[in-house]
């Protein structure tokens, strides 16, 4: 058993831990995609992050920023196209977990503005092309990638 003393100091040791923690400015990671495998107990996310999941289940945690870009506005209509409004379950994305690595690693790296045209380009192509054929997916298109 702990004594009084021993647990009020501890008590402050966590108080003080827990205050620097609220305080404390975190770069962005790396890598901001998370396999689902590893986060499947958690269900938080950090503050200033939302979650999405690529179509072969695998979770991405990315900062709140990347909502005024324009690929990533790309994929939330693709999203909804593909599967609609549903508040009951996660936001998927209609491509692969690969396609979104891709993705995240480019905005991580401030692309340029001709790259994110290409891109959105062969985005809007995909979707054209799949509005004709409803059963071909992000997936099943083999996009161009650009080197660093």
């Amino acid at each position: 058993m702990i004594s009084a003393k021993k647990l009020i100091k501890l008590a402050r040791k966590w108080q003080k831990m827990a205050a620097l923690r609220r305080k404390r400015i975190t770069m962005p990671r790396n890598s901001v995609a998370v396999d689902a495998e590893s986060c499947s107990t958690s269900n938080t996310v950090e503050k200033g992050h939302f979650v999405v999941y690529s179509i072969d289940e695998r979770r991405f945690v990315l900062p709140l920023e990347y909502l005024n870009n324009d690929i990533v506005k790309e994929l939330f209509m693709l999203a909804e196209e593909e599967f609609g409004l549903l508040s009951n379950r996660p936001i998927i994305f209609p491509c692969d977990a690969g396609f979104l690595e891709y993705v995240t690693n480019l905005l991580e790296r401030r692309m340029s503005k001709d790259l994110e045209q290409a891109l959105l380009m062969s985005m809007a192509s995909i979707r054209c092309s799949s509005s004709v054929n409803p059963h071909q997916a992000v997936t099943s298109q083999q996009l161009p990638i650009y080197s660093f």
